[in-house]
């Protein structure tokens, strides 16, 4: 017989049932949790308490040769919202709008973005940094909190600023130096994950606490901030004075391939680079591609002296101008200079003379040297933004193309690559890379990594750059570079005048020049090349004549700054051994009939004086070496005819 269950042990059993059939539920939705979602829960779950925020630390410092700081990083804080927390965003943007310099509307705006982590303002000066925690303290909130960031500052200001560059949000180099070698410089940013409370703030102690970085390698530059001062403050006054669009100068060591400066003006401020053109921020010494003109010649002087094509004593004739391929080109005065020796049309830069020359040469050996010289190609110097600047092919040339780059015509040039080609001549012919890195050091003041001398191949021979430092020494001591000369130094150059190409290249624009003057010192032991570029000066645009007084300038401050001793002060009265013979000389009067001209004493002169006296006297000197006369060819009291070519030889002391 069966027992009937009364109503509660039914509604028992329906419980029990029902609890069990709900446990199993349970346990399935737990282990469903557990193990099948269970790792994508919990990365949610880490998401929520952990935060992922890099840490900056600060870049490297940038020294001149010496040790002067030309770029440093310093730490400052930056402010961010947590969107998350921020109770009235109308309040919170109206406090902070005057103090960040942003208007309320931005503000708002960043907030509405949500999320935990969203930047107000970067950077900020430690004045705002104090008033904007006061807003914190007076509301007392956790929505805002700073961030310790790496700032670059230039101490120099303007110094240097081209060669140095800007560095931008981020720790990222944007040009310049700070952007050539921006992986070393840049120091080693890490990404922290930390755990934070609801509101987001760290659990514990906050890794933006810890001030432990890890920086960027130092750099040190082969410039001399003292030279580069000296370079940039005379560049200040060329501008005032010839209102050109720009100007640019080099100064550099031959002998190493150091640049000791670079500068150019118009320039800027790196702290503020943003308020600046990127014109104004362009490296002209690197990246201007300009007709060279008579600054060239130099180069074509020394093809033509390598290859035996021509000696200084060598004569031609100048008929004042030439005609090739249907081309007239004549000198830059329009006048003809007659029958004149080769190191005089190097002297007076005898347009017509180094047409004869260059046609001998050839278009194939003239392009040879161009290239050996480094036109035509990257020098490799260590700045970005070089320029290759533009060659003849040697097979498309024709005798006009010959012709007008024998006078640096119809090609272009880098101001780089011209002062590395006219080193390569103080060099005694060997070309070397030129570099602007010293070396880099680690934090603890170790060196990384430095640069050494680089040999890029002997151009011409010794003896035929011996024989071009000595005939441009002429140029500067009575040819159209005197206004380069520093009294009591020696000093070899070439001055040039190029009419200037439109920015498209399709011509040139009349009445546009490009003055310049690229010369060294001291020739007995060259210490520095100069090259000076006046580009678009309104007046007077002659190279000789605005150029050369400004690369005299800073030959005179650089070689004094130096140390560089002038000779006996002025050169006069150099202690020098003559020849008995000349001693013995008879000491009374001789009497000169019409015609005829007494040789002179020339020994103990400097090679402008020997010329100066020769050319009073109308005689033609044919100089041999450099230096300080120690002999000549007619003995001293001589009668000669008017025009007599006397050879004078010249010896360092």
């Amino acid at each position: 017989m069966a027992v009937k269950r009364n109503p509660v042990q039914k509604r028992i059993a329906v419980f029990i049932f029902a609890l069990v059939g709900l446990i199993f539920i349970l346990a399935g939705r737990v282990a469903w949790i557990q193990v099948v979602q269970g790792d994508l829960l919990a990365m949610k779950a880490k998401r929520q308490v952990e935060e992922s925020r890099t840490l900056q630390s600060p870049r490297g410092t940038i020294y001149d040769r010496n040790g002067r700081e030309l770029a440093v990083s310093i730490l400052v804080k930056s402010l961010y919202v947590d969107p998350e927390v921020v109770k009235d965003p109308e309040t919170l943007a109206a406090e902070l709008a005057p103090i960040l310099k942003m208007s309320e509307q931005d503000i708002r705006g960043r907030i509405a973005d949500g999320g935990r982590f969203v930047w107000l303002k970067r950077m900020l000066e430690p004045d705002v940094v104090a008033r904007v925690k006061a807003v914190i303290e007076k509301y007392n909130l956790n929505c805002l909190n700073f961030v310790e960031e790496s700032k670059r500052y230039y101490p120099n200001d303007a110094l240097a600023s081209q060669v140095l560059g800007f560095v931008g949000m981020d720790d990222v180099g944007l040009d310049g130096m700070e952007l050539a070698e921006d992986e070393v410089l840049k120091a080693k940013s890490s990404e922290q994950f930390l755990s934070t409370d609801t509101y987001g703030r760290p659990i514990f102690n906050s890794v933006f606490s810890k001030n432990t970085y890890e920086g960027g390698k130092d750099l040190y530059l082969t410039i001399d901030s003292n030279i580069q001062f000296i370079v940039e403050q005379t560049l200040e006054k060329a501008m005032v004075d010839t209102k050109p669009r720009a100007v640019t100068a080099v100064v550099m060591n031959p002998k190493n391939g150091e640049i000791l400066a670079m500068a150019n003006r118009p320039t800027y401020n790196p702290n503020e680079f943003y308020k600046y053109s990127p014109e104004e921020w362009r490296n002209r010494a690197v990246s201007f591609v300009y007709e060279p003109g008579s600054t060239f010649k130099a180069i074509v002087a020394a093809s033509a002296l390598q290859e035996g094509i021509v000696t200084p004593e060598k004569r031609f004739v100048d008929p004042g101008y030439v005609m090739v391929s249907g081309r007239r080109i004549q000198n830059w005065n329009g006048e003809s200079y007659g029958n004149v020796s080769f190191t005089d049309i190097i002297k007076n830069s005898i347009n017509t003379g180094f047409v004869q020359v260059g046609m001998q040469v050839g278009a194939q050996k003239l392009n040879d040297y161009a290239h050996a010289f480094g036109f035509g190609a990257l020098t490799g110097i260590e700045l970005p933004g070089e320029e290759y600047g533009i060659l003849f092919d040697p097979k498309h040339m024709r005798d006009s193309d010959i012709a007008t780059m024998s006078i640096g015509q119809s090609i272009a040039v880098t101001p780089v690559q011209l002062a590395t080609a006219i080193s390569a001549i103080a060099n005694k012919g060997m070309l070397l890379k030129p570099t602007i890195i010293k070396e880099f050091r680690n934090s603890d003041g170790s060196i990384s990594k430095s640069s050494e001398v680089t040999q890029v191949r002997q151009v011409i021979e010794e003896d035929t750059a011996t024989k071009l430092i000595s005939m441009l020494e002429q140029v500067v001591a009575s040819g159209g570079g005197t206004k380069a000369a520093v009294k009591g130094y020696r000093i070899a150059g070439k001055t040039g005048t190029a009419e200037k190409l439109k920015d498209d290249g399709s011509g040139y624009l009349s009445g546009h020049y490009i003055a310049s003057f690229a010369g060294f010192a001291p020739v007995e032991d060259p210490q520095i090349t100069v090259l000076v570029i006046i580009d678009d000066p309104n007046g007077i645009y002659y190279g000789g004549q605005i150029a050369a007084p400004i690369a005299g300038e800073i030959f005179e401050q650089v070689l004094r700054y130096l140390n560089i001793k002038p000779l006996n002060n002025d050169l006069e009265g150099a202690p020098v051994k003559r020849p008995l013979a000349q001693l013995q000389q008879p000491a009374k009067p001789i009497q000169v009939p019409p015609g005829k001209v007494l040789v002179p004493d020339f020994t103990g002169k400097t090679m402008r004086q020997v010329a100066e006296l020769a050319d009073s006297l109308s005689l033609i000197v044919l100089p041999e070496g450099s230096g300080i006369a120690q002999r000549q060819s007619i003995p001293v009291n001589t009668l000669v005819d008017n025009g007599a070519e006397i050879t004078v030889y010249f010896t360092g002391i």
